[in-house]
């Protein structure tokens, strides 16, 4: 009896084993055959940022000041705000007026030409739209970039401003040139654009930083890096030594110039170098186009800088923080953060978290590797 049971729990297992993977593979099946179907779909999510400085700052006053003084900075506060408003409103009246006059005469001059007459103009308040970009190798954050920034082009006029928070160090020169004329696109609309710099802007960093109208840094912030570098790896004496052929087979004489698997040639290195300063020529030439003030001779060679040596090369413009140019905006601009969200399936939801949960430990890994090495 006890052999019977033992076998049928096994029987039972096996079942339910086979059950789960059958399911496993159709929903992997559904989930990509969705994907196909509709494609990855997202919203544009929009926050106030002068909202959350406000919320901060109540937070703050409320945990600091006694009852009598903070409603006697309310009370200061309403004050100011109505006195601001006033003169927001008498500003924009007189503008109003002005417009009023023009569009007059303009009407009237289409009038005698025979023409319509122009739409009546609003206006507008002064805003702020700030977009984050987090980059990697392949500049992956540009899919949400592109979608930001057509956002944000059907609503902005040129009395506003476009603020990129940029954190990267570069990568594929193909990727990051995509993400720098998506910058491009601003400009095209004179949209003013100011890029922040607290971290990182290197090599293709840098790149689509030239794109602002004001490239801002942190004190300590890693600029430049205008050069370029690839690294290949090549398994062939490895191959070798095991009697492991590897053919590489091209039509075109420049199909390929190195190759990991087989043998390099000297005249493949050299077109290979010959590729890499081609394109440190094109990417030297771009930054002197976007920043002509800029001695390329010096900055041009892939040495970075930190935020204060950069800024006595011109390679920024300012020195300061994201955070403190922000706040200082906030007294007279509304801020808006617009960022892209992509929806994701089950499968993938799943997929980054384990993806993140890797990165969580090889960074603690690091971290600690880095900790003995300083400490």
């Amino acid at each position: 009896m006890a052999e019977f049971l033992l076998d049928y729990g096994l029987f039972l297992a096996k079942v339910l084993t086979f059950g789960i993977v059958v399911l496993v593979l159709a929903g992997f099946a559904v989930v990509s055959r969705q994907q196909r179907q509709h494609g990855p779909e997202g919203r544009i999510e929009v926050k106030k940022i002068n909202t959350l400085l406000d919320d901060m700052e109540q937070a703050l006053e409320q945990a600091l000041l006694d009852p009598y003084e903070l409603k006697q900075r309310k009370k200061h506060k309403q004050k100011q705000a109505r006195k601001a408003a006033k003169q927001a409103k008498q500003a924009a009246k007189k503008a109003s007026q002005h417009i009023s006059q023009e569009d007059t005469a303009i009407e009237n001059a289409s009038s005698v030409k025979g023409s319509e007459p122009l739409q009546d103009k609003k206006v507008a308040p002064k805003r702020m739209f700030v977009i984050d970009f987090d980059g990697d190798v392949r500049a992956s954050a540009v899919t949400h970039l592109r979608h930001a920034i057509s956002a944000i082009l059907t609503v902005a006029k040129p009395c506003d401003e476009v603020v990129l928070r940029l954190d990267s160090g570069g990568g594929m020169v193909h990727a990051y040139g995509l993400a720098a004329s998506q910058l491009q696109r601003l400009r095209e609309h004179d949209i003013p654009l100011t890029v922040c710099v607290d971290k990182v802007a290197a090599s293709g960093g840098y790149m689509m930083a030239c794109m602002a109208n004001r490239i801002l840094a942190a004190p300590f912030a890693v600029i430049g890096s205008i050069g370029v570098v690839a690294q290949v790896p090549n398994f062939h004496r490895l191959l070798k030594k095991y009697d492991i052929d590897m053919e590489v087979l091209t039509a075109g004489e420049h199909k390929r110039s190195l190759t990991m698997l087989g043998e390099n040639t000297r005249k493949g290195r050299d077109k290979f170098i010959h590729d890499l300063e081609q394109t440190h020529v094109l990417f030297r030439d771009f930054v002197a186009r976007q920043r002509p003030q800029l001695d390329m001779d010096q900055v041009a060679n892939g040495d970075v800088w930190y935020g204060q040596q950069a800024i006595a090369l011109q390679l920024v413009d300012e020195l300061t923080t994201s955070d403190e140019y922000l706040q200082l905006a906030s007294h007279d601009h509304d801020l808006f953060r617009v960022s892209y969200i992509e929806k994701k399936n089950l499968m993938q939801k799943m997929s980054l978290g384990v993806a993140h949960q890797a990165e969580q430990w090889l960074r603690r890994g690091l971290d600690h590797l880095q900790g003995r090495y300083w400490h």
